[in-house]
């Protein structure tokens, strides 16, 4: 038997260091956690209670089909039907129409009259071949009518909205309203809580008298002039005010401030000037503000910036001027910021990057815009921007030397490479 040769221990010892190099320790992966099967609740309870027979006749009239249960709202139907759960007779409490027949060109004011005093909510979505019913029932609490009654003669007219005195929601958008003002729809709607009227033709001045209980107003897109009056600014309750897109003039009131609990406030598109009121600050809960296209003046507030709650800042298309308070921190923290066609307004290079796309120029060292702002940084401006920011530092430092990770693999790689050539050698000097 022959002697071992001396190199085979030195190839053995590669063999071990490369498998210890190769080898890869199998990841655990977290068995999976058991499954809870979800506590069976018990499914709501339908009333087996049938409908009441005059019910039942005046949606016949209707051509609603009664075979089935015309209370399934999982019936494939243009028309929802909604009813209570009452004893010995059910009621209907709803009627939806929605994407209507051009065949379909009126209602049997019969039928809906049948349905009261239980009939609380009519709504009319995308119906432009019908005519409005002659008389709605004055029971109803929520009437809506979206992109509905565009027969020309046959649309919906002020006075007869005016009968439905119990409303709470109102909404009638993009289906034309003939009125004198909107006094003549709201004059006895005392109980009124919710109201939208947008791009329906509707003109005239804002009413100097609304009543209390609103807490949403709509009145977008429509004909409105004048200026917004105190009336509006007492609703201590309202939550949402759109006078977006009208002809609305003046300044915006001093008493805007009052609308403690209003989040949404849209004035855009109107012809509104002056300043901002230094009372806006006091809305605390103000979430969205847009006052886009007007012709606002003066500076941008800085009180803006510990507006907490604020999300959607739009203040685009007006005649600010000077230099834009606000710093990168603060335009994190909103959703939407727009501040562009301000020709006199600007912003400092030390605060905000031109990164942003703000669209407006950048000011000199005098705090005026430069015109035409420039396409890319001079850098024989006399105006000292500042250094760039913390991020594109690293970013630059990073990008100096290869990275530690590909670097430290390969010394590895190289001090494994010499360790092979090394035992080779030393495995043929020692046979």
């Amino acid at each position: 038997m022959k002697p071992l040769s001396p190199s085979l221990p030195l190839l053995l010892l590669l063999l071990l260091l490369l498998s210890s190099t190769t080898f890869a320790a199998p990841s655990l992966s977290p068995s999976p956690s058991p499954t809870i099967s979800p506590i069976p609740r018990p499914s709501p309870r339908t009333s087996s209670s049938p409908l009441d027979p005059k019910h039942l006749k005046a949606l016949e009239s209707l051509n609603i089909p009664t075979a089935k249960n015309p209370c399934d709202h999982h019936r494939p139907t243009s028309t929802v039907v909604t009813c209570d759960s009452g004893s010995p007779f059910r009621l209907v409490t709803s009627l939806s129409f929605t994407n209507c027949s051009s065949d379909l060109t009126s209602i049997s004011s019969a039928a809906l009259r049948a349905l009261s005093p239980s009939l609380a909510s009519l709504s009319f979505l995308n119906c432009p071949s019908l005519s409005p019913p002659p008389r709605l029932p004055t029971s109803l609490r929520s009437f809506s009518a979206s992109s509905s009654f565009l027969r020309r003669r046959k649309s919906l007219s002020g006075v007869y909205l005016a009968r439905l005195v119990n409303l709470t929601d109102l909404t009638v958008s993009s289906s034309p309203v003939s009125t004198s003002g909107l006094f003549v729809i709201l004059g006895n709607m005392r109980k009124i809580a919710s109201l939208t009227i947008s791009h329906a033709n509707l003109s005239g001045n804002i009413p100097k008298s609304l009543h209390s209980n609103l807490t949403f107003i709509d009145l977008s897109d429509n004909l409105i002039k004048g200026t917004i009056p105190t009336s509006i600014t007492q609703l201590s309750n309202l939550k949402s005010l759109n006078l977006s897109s009208n002809s609305i003039s003046g300044e915006i009131p001093d008493s805007i401030g009052d609308l403690i609990s209003l989040k949404n406030l849209s004035l855009s598109s109107n012809k509104l000037s002056g300043p901002i009121p230094d009372s806006i600050s006091s809305l605390p809960d103000l979430t969205h503000l847009d006052l886009s296209g007007n012709q606002l003046n003066g500076t941008v507030p800085r009180f803006i910036t510990k507006m907490k709650s604020l999300k959607h800042l739009n203040l685009a298309n007006n005649n600010f001027r000077g230099v834009l308070p606000f710093n990168a921190s603060f335009l994190k923290k909103l959703e939407v910021f727009k501040v562009g066609g301000n020709s006199d307004l600007c912003y400092n290079r030390t605060v905000l990057s031109s990164k942003m796309k703000l669209g407006i120029a950048q000011c000199d060292k005098h705090g005026l815009p430069l015109s035409p702002p420039p396409e890319k940084e001079d850098s024989s401006s006399d105006y000292d921007y500042g250094s760039e920011d913390e991020t594109s530092v690293k970013k630059k430092e990073e990008s100096r030397g290869p990275n530690k990770v590909v670097l430290g693999v390969s010394i590895g790689l190289a001090s494994l490479v010499f360790l092979i050539i090394f035992l080779i050698l030393c495995a043929k000097w020692c046979g």
